[in-house]
This record gives structure tokens, C-alpha cells and sequence, in this order.
């Protein structure tokens, strides 16, 4: 059990960073100028890694293709685009729509570990799935250490994994 000093103002600061992080986000997207005419809504976006790449997955439901563009300019990527509500016919009566319409943008900045030469994009099932891969010199690879000595007639193995851009990496195993 780990001793912790108290501060009469901890839950009073952790309340106003909630709060600052509510007003911050949700209401400037959703309450702006022109959204509440408009229906402003941003699509429900998944963003993933495995050794190998960084995954964006992103909820476009009833939209074709030519809706929206993708693009990736100064280490951000950028998702932009608009869903239009469609009436079926002059005669129809709406009681109720909840689902929401209008142009989105969303912007992700990208961690140095990417490279967006090979990016891919694949849209199906109204689903955007944007595939980006890492840089090899950030890819953590397997060293072989040999040893002189007696109890080391086996090599030992450690991982090396890259904690920046600059090539410097760790050894996280083995020492």
C-alpha cells in the first residue's frame, strides 16, 4: 500500500477538468452557429495499431463514395464531408427525424511512426478503413546476443523497440 498525499483541491480540479472537457468537445461541435440548422453530426470513428500499422475505421452509413474525400496534408488526416437529407417524395410527412445530416470534418494528427506514402483507403458497407503503415526503423525487431562463457552456450534474445523518430531505441528485455 503506497502512502498518497492529500489535497483538498483534488476532486474540485478533477471536476473542472470533466467539465472543460464536456464544453470542449461535444457542445462546439454539435451547438455551433450553423449546426443546429443544419443537423451538424460527425461519424463514429475506431482508430487501432498492431506492430505493423495504424488503423482508422470511421461509421459512414448511407453515404456513396463521392460524399466525402479523404486527404493527409502536414502529418493530419483529414475525413471531410457532407449527408444529405433525402425526402423520398413532395407528399411525405416526416413525425420524426433522428437521424442526423450535414457536412463533417474530422482531423487527426499523425504520430511520427507513420508513413502516409503507402497509405490505403477502402470504403464497403459504410465503413471508411484507412490503413496506415509504420516506419521500418520504428518497427521493434529481435536481437541476437552471443555469449562467451560456460552457462551461455545458448544465445540470449532481446527486444529492441524504437521510442523515437530518430532511430534511438531501448532494450526492453535481457539486460
Amino acid at each position: 500500500m503506497s502512502i498518497t498525499r492529500y489535497d483538498p483541491f483534488r476532486d474540485l480540479k478533477t471536476l473542472q477538468d470533466e467539465v472543460n472537457r464536456l464544453f470542449s468537445t461535444n457542445f462546439s461541435r454539435s451547438f455551433g452557429d450553423e449546426g443546429i440548422a443544419r443537423g451538424a453530426w460527425t461519424p463514429n470513428v475506431d482508430i487501432y495499431e498492431n506492430k505493423d500499422e495504424i488503423v482508422l475505421e470511421a461509421e459512414l452509413p448511407g453515404m456513396n463514395r463521392e460524399d466525402f474525400e479523404l486527404t493527409i496534408e502536414n502529418n493530419v488526416l483529414t475525413l471531410r464531408g457532407e449527408r444529405r437529407f433525402e425526402k423520398k417524395e413532395e407528399t411525405d410527412n416526416y413525425h420524426r427525424v433522428e437521424r442526423a445530416y450535414g457536412a463533417f470534418s474530422r482531423s487527426f494528427t499523425l504520430p511520427q511512426t507513420v508513413s502516409s506514402e503507402n497509405a490505403t483507403a477502402e470504403y464497403k458497407n459504410g465503413v471508411l478503413r484507412v490503413v496506415l503503415h509504420k516506419r521500418e526503423e520504428v518497427k521493434a525487431r529481435r536481437i541476437e546476443i552471443a555469449g562467451a562463457g560456460a552457462e551461455t552456450s545458448t544465445p540470449k534474445t532481446i527486444e529492441a523497440k524504437a521510442e523515437s523518430s530518430k532511430g534511438e531505441s531501448k532494450k526492453a528485455a535481457g539486460r
